[in-house]
């Protein structure tokens, strides 16, 4: 078995049932009922509008159908009450509506009428700038679990995502949970929900396996909490040139893995066929499509726990696109090309668990920070407590047992677009080469029976996000240089 996944398990944070056993047996009838047991039809009409005025061609969905508003603003579904919203994918140039929480609000919750209809009307106000270069911050597994977790996230994390959101103009920016805002303690959302109060930015969220109610036992009632906080676990929307869709690939039964079902699948297939061949669209998962983790564990195939295992419909369908999908759920880094579709896999905002400042791979806890202009898009990643050009970390010689003349730096968000040099005491010596180890700072705090002294269990990960090179000569001082796919130079300096 996945060491890695052997470990989720003893934690509790794969299979959450083992720990509930003793509940489910004494009662284990007691379902959260989400759809009626009568299926009825409901016709839906309605409106959009901004300002008074009618919107055409804005897409509108119950999760099932997509329809685009006509001339006047109007449509008409045909839905059931098996479904519980009635949304629309927010058109380019347009605010996005906020919950009272300031999440992210596109939907209206379906209550038809005795006649088994009813009528909804979305207001939209026109952005006053334009929207075609805009940002948005990327959180991946905030993943809170006690009332320690939600104060640490507090001290450190929600004061540094506040500053930077201040730095750009609010109506051309958002903010993205990329799933497990919780740790299976889904009464604590309203804390996350103070948070994005803190923010100041409207927040969308996707469904993580920690987002699911512990006790269901099928996927179908596995998002109720979820979905009476945050509305659908997927959707769509647009910001200038880029269209963004959020899906859920979480097949939740007790345990999970990563699965994408037909209805979403066949919903995908109709909100894109609105958007232009060739347009950017960037898809937020919380299971990476794939990563190569098991390849850096010395495993032959990932295990269906840490990647979506119908990975291939998701990339057909994105192949008339310029296709992004970015996630969370490893807390690691990876930057990587699968199936035609750019895949970012991101450090976490608790690290590790919330047991120390840096991730299994040494990322640093934090997030990311995106900017699109037109369809290109452009990130960096934004250490807690850090200026936003820390980009790596530099080790002295002798972290190596076997190759205790080489230098070592742990750039998390490196790719194949990156050059990396070093120079010794002011000369360039040549370019750093990645190769698979463990980060330092990783082993120091997190390897062994005891440590970290919070969850024992957490330790060290491979990773090939770490660069090294052989310093033979007698220089005093090393500088690293960083220069990537924008050319942007990130540079740090060590004493020999």
């Amino acid at each position: 078995m996945n060491g890695r996944r052997e470990f989720l398990k003893r934690l509790g944070i794969i299979s959450a049932g083992s720990l509930l056993a003793d509940k489910i047996i004494a009662n284990p009838y007691n379902p959260v009922h989400i759809f009626p047991n009568q299926y009825n039809y409901v016709k839906i009409k309605g409106a959009v509008k901004s300002g008074g005025k009618s919107l055409k061609g804005v897409s509108v969905t119950d999760g099932q159908s997509v329809v685009q508003t006509s001339g006047d603003g109007t449509f008409e579904i045909i839905s059931s009450n098996q479904h519980r919203f009635v949304y629309i994918s927010i058109p380019s140039g347009y605010l996005v509506n906020q919950n009272e929480t300031g999440t992210a609000l596109f939907y209206k919750r379906i209550k038809p009428n005795q006649n088994n209809e009813m009528f909804v009307e979305f207001d939209l106000t026109k952005n006053s700038n334009e929207d075609n270069e805009h940002s948005f911050l990327l959180m991946a597994d905030p993943q809170t679990r006690t009332k320690d977790d939600i104060k640490l996230y507090f001290d450190s994390l929600v004061p540094d995502i506040k500053k930077t959101a201040s730095q750009f103009a609010k109506e051309n920016l958002f903010g993205l949970a990329c799933g497990d805002i919780m740790w299976d303690k889904l009464e604590f959302y309203p804390e996350y929900e103070k948070s994005v109060k803190e923010f100041g930015i409207p927040c969308f969220q996707v469904l993580g396996n920690h987002d699911c109610d512990v006790l269901a036992r099928t996927d179908e009632q596995s998002a109720v909490t979820f979905m009476d906080h945050f509305g659908p676990t997927y959707y769509s929307f647009n910001k200038g040139e880029i269209h963004y869709v959020v899906l859920d690939d979480i097949f939740y039964f007790g345990d999970y893995f990563g699965y994408l079902d037909q209805k979403q699948l066949d919903w995908l297939k109709q909100d894109l066929s609105f958007v232009e061949n060739g347009k950017t669209v960037v898809v937020f998962t919380h299971i990476p499509a794939y990563n190569k983790q098991h390849e850096r564990q010395g495993f032959t195939e990932p295990n269906p726990g840490l990647v979506v295992v119908n990975r291939e419909l998701l990339y057909k369908i994105l192949e008339p696109y310029k296709s992004f999908i970015i996630t969370g759920h490893m807390h690691e880094s990876e930057y990587l090309t699968d199936g035609g579709s750019e895949i970012h896999v991101c450090g976490a905002v608790c690290g590790a668990w919330w047991t120390g400042p840096i991730c299994n791979d040494g990322t640093p806890n934090g997030y990311l920070v995106y900017n699109a202009k037109g369809s290109g898009l452009s990130w960096q990643y934004k250490s807690a407590g850090f200026d936003i050009n820390h980009q790596m970390r530099v080790y002295k010689k002798g972290n190596i047992k076997e190759s205790p003349d080489k230098i070592l730096a742990n750039i998390w968000t490196v790719d194949k677009n990156w050059e990396v040099n070093w120079y010794e005491d002011g000369m360039k010596k040549g370019r750093m080469e990645r190769i698979l180890t463990n980060d330092p700072l990783a082993i120091e705090l997190q390897l062994g029976k005891d440590l970290p002294k919070k969850i024992p269990a957490v330790e060290p990960v491979f990773t090939d996000h770490i660069l090294s090179a052989e310093v033979a000569g007698s220089g005093k001082e090393i500088i690293v240089e960083a220069i990537d796919r924008w050319g942007r130079i990130y540079t740090e300096r060590i004493i020999i």
